[in-house]
């Protein structure tokens, strides 16, 4: 993503547009909207805006006046699994998604227009991992990162990371990186040589309620305290704060069970 010019809010970093094949945007799509959105604002901070109207119940969610997340209502009748989905932009999303379904993924949904905010596809990879393409217009995405209650990374979890990698280095021109562990099944996807994302294969510890998936990391400023306030908001605690490369982290899931991870990062 490129640096913007101007103000980013307390400390993060602005961006304008984000270079295809990164990740730049963040959807939830749960069954009680305001609940969901009271849960994230007590958490992160957020304030919300309506819109854009096509995606039907949705808000756009706020940090210091920035847009850095969706949250949306699944109709009544949809019984979809309740889940954050990252977006990875896109030049041409029509081409992107011929691209998908030539290198064994689907698209679910799309490509179709957001109104003037831009042109999106939801699809998933051959191993079933769903994620969503974003073409933009007048949204470029998330507006800011860098500081807490923003999207930090994005990891794919999946049986065995060799078994897609050559899917997203095919679609999105991702260059991979194995780094210094050999023995962890872990990839590093790099555009211009700067990470993007991450590939894990979790093997046999890969949950078998979820099978492959993406995860979204929000950063916090203290992961022990963040714990504390998912269970009292009425989440869970799934697995408990860890060291990382990266920093502290560790996963929940809000009260309806869309997991996430919360990561404070290293100074």
């Amino acid at each position: 993503m490129t640096e913007a010019r101007g103000s980013a809010g307390s400390g993060g970093r602005a961006h304008t547009r984000y270079a295809s094949g990164t990740p730049c945007w963040v959807s939830l799509m749960a069954h009680g909207l305001t609940a969901t959105q009271d849960f994230y604002s007590a958490l992160f901070g957020w304030e919300y805006r309506p819109g854009p109207h096509q995606l039907g119940p949705y808000a756009r969610a706020l940090l210091h006046g920035e847009q850095v997340a969706g949250i949306g209502q699944l109709p009544p009748d949809r019984h979809l699994p309740v889940a954050w989905t990252p977006y990875l932009a896109s030049d041409d999303v029509d081409s992107t998604a011929e691209s998908v379904r030539l290198c064994g993924g689907t698209i679910g949904v799309g490509p179709l227009d957001a109104g003037d905010a831009g042109r999106l596809a939801i699809g998933s990879d051959p191993a079933g991992a769903v994620f969503g393409l974003w073409q933009a217009a007048r949204h470029l995405g998330t507006g800011v990162t860098g500081v807490p209650g923003t999207p930090a990374w994005n990891e794919l979890r999946t049986f065995e990371a060799a078994g897609v990698v050559k899917f997203y280095e095919t679609v999105f021109g991702h260059e991979r990186d194995t780094g210094a562990d050999a023995d962890a099944d872990h990839i590093t996807l790099k555009l211009a040589g700067r990470p993007v994302a991450g590939i894990r294969g979790m093997g046999n510890t890969l949950p078998r309620d979820r099978g492959s998936h993406w995860l979204t990391s929000f950063q916090v400023t203290d992961a022990d305290d963040a714990l504390r306030r998912v269970r009292d908001l009425g989440g869970q605690v799934l697995t408990p704060v860890q060291d990382d490369p990266r920093g502290r982290v560790a996963t929940v899931a809000d009260p309806e069970g869309a997991v996430f991870s919360v990561i404070e990062l290293r100074g």
